[in-house]
């Protein structure tokens, strides 16, 4: 089962990079009466009953309260371009739409609602936590349609923070598959092992060590599967498969409280059973599971 396709990772926009540089850009979008604008409050956005992102004529947030933050997103094929707004009030909705978060609709969403709701989160998370220069300490502004902060004192410019994670599945000799529980997670819920990448080092070794590390068990062959932007708030997620040496499990009890091996008869049984919960379809982690079982798994456990 290929993970191509994951749920974060899709979008129908062209980047369009080379029109950042134009001072006047956001300006000039707002002007324009063809632009449509996503809005965003506190880590939602509204969407349909579709799920579709929705957009709004140019027109109908000019007079919106907004905390700062706008984004050039990009332009589709017509070229209609698309603009990010966060504003610090919801404004009223038609029927038939709500507000919602990422995690909730990122998997149902059409490429182009899911590729402008991953990167606006993505941006906004960034634009929050990442106010003043790292080299001096003054306070940045906005530049380049909202992909670049600049420093007015030392005239540093500060992009996006993007951190790599792996994460991975892990299969035994017997072609079980390992799963782990965090402490902080519900008794029954499991995933596969994940952890961020080290300075000097490459991403099988990263594989390798959070394994050996979270459940004391040793990989061998690693092979990768596929990535997917995690802007909670700023991971890319590279995905891997890795075959395990032996069995024996002897987790860290810090990060994992609990790690054991499953067959498919096993996950299938448990699952039903429910006594084991996977993790959502928004995550590449259960893509990575379903890819090591063969096919897609039903979220309800009725649907088996």
């Amino acid at each position: 089962m290929s993970l191509e396709r994951l749920a974060l990772s899709r979008s129908t926009l062209d980047r369009a990079a080379h029109r950042r540089a134009d001072p006047g850009l956001i300006d000039s979008l707002l002007d324009d009466p063809r632009t449509r604008v996503a809005l965003f409050h506190e880590g939602e956005t509204a969407v349909t009953d579709a799920p579709t992102v929705l957009l709004w004529p140019v027109e109908s947030v000019l007079n919106l309260k907004t905390d700062g933050q706008q984004f050039f997103l990009g332009t589709d094929g017509d070229g209609r371009d698309y603009l990010a707004l966060s504003v610090s009030e919801r404004p009223a909705v038609p029927e038939g739409v709500r507000w919602a978060s990422l995690r909730e609709v990122g998997s149902l969403l059409d490429d182009t609602g899911a590729g402008i709701f991953t990167t606006a989160v993505a941006l906004t998370a960034w634009h929050t936590f990442h106010t003043h220069c790292s080299n001096c300490g003054a306070a940045t502004g906005v530049a380049q349609g909202g992909w670049v902060r600049q420093c007015p004192e030392c005239l540093r410019e500060h992009y996006p923070r993007t951190d790599p994670a792996v994460i991975m599945s892990i299969a035994d000799q017997d072609d079980r598959l390992l799963l782990g529980r965090q402490a902080s997670w519900p008794e029954n819920r499991y995933s596969t092992l994940a952890g961020f990448v080290e300075p000097g080092e490459s991403l099988e070794d990263a594989v390798r060590r959070e394994v050996a590390e979270e459940a004391g068990v040793v990989v061998g062959e690693v092979q990768y599967r596929g990535s997917q932007p995690w802007p909670f708030p700023s991971s890319l997620m590279l995905g891997f498969h890795g075959r395990a040496l032996g069995s024996e499990i002897k987790v860290d009890e810090v990060e994992i409280a609990e790690a054991r091996w499953w067959s498919r008869d096993e996950l299938q049984a448990d699952i039903k059973a429910g006594t084991l919960v996977l993790p959502p379809a928004v995550s590449i982690a259960r893509r990575l599971i379903e890819n090591w079982y063969g096919a897609a798994i039903p979220d309800d456990p009725s649907g088996w």
